[in-house]
């Protein structure tokens, strides 16, 4: 596998499209495109539908996905409120690339069996090696697409994000080939001689203990450890060291979620699945922005930016992403921090591009999830032939 990471700007997306189009050509030689990921700041306006018809006439990419986000990076490079693009081209000889765009109305029902889950996607003879998604924040619903995939595609790696950069329903775009749309997620699929990784970085640490869930109702925390929700939150916000009080005043409070329901042991950091607290009703009750479970191990989390790289560096020293042919990142718009730059300094060399996200999709845990604040990192690696294990 070869690939190849540029980023371009100009005020006309012609330019643009050609300034890294020259690039990759200049870097992969004469050949057929497989694959070219491309992701486009919002500023182009309307100007925006024209980039993946002037990418397939410039490099004729067999495979073209994307979408739209508010800022960008390639290698060691971020900019942001700029007209701008990033392409990572490559050739996958052994692999099959496929790609779908799905709306709600294409899910199949909740009791549907994960056949109907398998034929949403292109046919393949070789077996699935991941996935990543790519969504529009304000119609998809990504829990429903992204459960249907775990239940049809079991044990196949996941990663993604949501577009970013426009607060309107319709200001978000996606590419799938030639085509342009507002509405919908983006599925590609890879078979073949690939291995797909996630690196899932959160930005969030735990405070106070964690506690169990003994009383809820949907989105509404009620007990936790049979007592009130209001109760346990006072509690571990009593026994903060004053310098944690100080962060408290300074950053929102959120709710760790244990990514694993079935967990015997206290989950650790990096184990939770992060969700805006939205406030206390009359009742004393936590109204939480996720829908939450019995049993399920909780606990108050506050952003930290040094925590934050402090578990991106971990997390990249044990993926090692310097034998990685290439990688895409998702990243958080509300994260701090210079992730882009902390991977090109643990992969040196290796092509990168990737964005900053309305919401990071990630394998973790018992499956796939949303996450918040963090940032994630799709790893391609070769796959010999030998080592396939169907």
């Amino acid at each position: 596998m070869q690939f190849h990471s540029a980023i371009a700007t100009g005020a006309e997306p012609e330019a643009a499209c050609r300034q890294a189009a020259q690039s990759i050509q200049q870097a992969l030689g004469p050949g057929p495109i497989d694959l070219a990921m491309v992701f486009v700041s919002p500023r182009y306006g309307a100007m925006v539908d024209r980039v993946p018809v002037l990418l397939h006439e410039l490099l004729g990419p067999r495979t073209l996905v994307g979408c739209s986000g508010a800022a960008l990076a390639s290698g060691p490079h971020r900019l942001e409120n700029r007209h701008a693009l990033v392409v990572l081209a490559g050739r996958l000889p052994g692999v099959q690339v496929d790609a779908v765009l799905l709306t709600n109305g294409d899910l199949p029902d909740p009791d549907a069996p994960p056949s109907a889950w398998r034929t949403l996607l292109p046919a393949s003879d070789l077996p699935c090696r991941g996935q990543m998604v790519l969504c529009e924040p304000f119609h998809v619903d990504a829990r429903a697409l992204l459960a249907g995939l775990d239940y049809g595609f079991p044990n196949v790696t996941r990663v993604g994000g949501f577009a970013s950069g426009s607060r309107h329903p319709e200001g978000h775009t996606l590419f799938v080939g030639r085509q342009t749309h507002r509405v919908g997620a983006v599925v590609v699929s890879f078979a073949g001689e690939i291995a797909l990784d996630a690196v899932v970085a959160q930005g969030c640490r735990p405070i106070g203990r964690p506690g169990r869930v003994t009383k809820a109702d949907r989105n509404r925390l009620l007990a936790v450890d049979d007592r009130p929700a209001r109760a346990f939150v006072e509690e571990q916000l009593s026994s903060l060291s004053l310098a944690e009080r100080e962060l408290v005043e300074q950053s929102p409070l959120f709710l760790g979620i244990a990514s694993n329901p079935f967990a015997v042991a206290e989950p650790v950091a990096g184990d939770y699945l992060i969700r805006s607290i939205l406030g206390v009703d009359g009742d004393g009750d936590l109204v939480v922005a996720e829908h939450l479970r019995i049993g399920r191990h909780v606990q108050l989390h506050l952003r930290c930016d040094a925590s934050g790289q402090a578990d991106l560096r971990q997390q990249l020293q044990r993926a090692r992403p310097g034998d990685a042919r290439a990688a895409v990142m998702f990243r958080c718009l509300g994260r701090d921090g210079r992730d882009h730059a902390e991977f090109a300094e643990h992969a040196p060399g290796v092509p990168f591009a990737g964005l900053h996200c309305n919401g990071e999709i990630g394998s973790l845990g018992d499956g796939t999830h949303l996450h918040a604040y963090s940032a994630v990192f799709a790893l391609l690696r070769q796959r010999q032939p030998a080592s396939d294990a169907r």
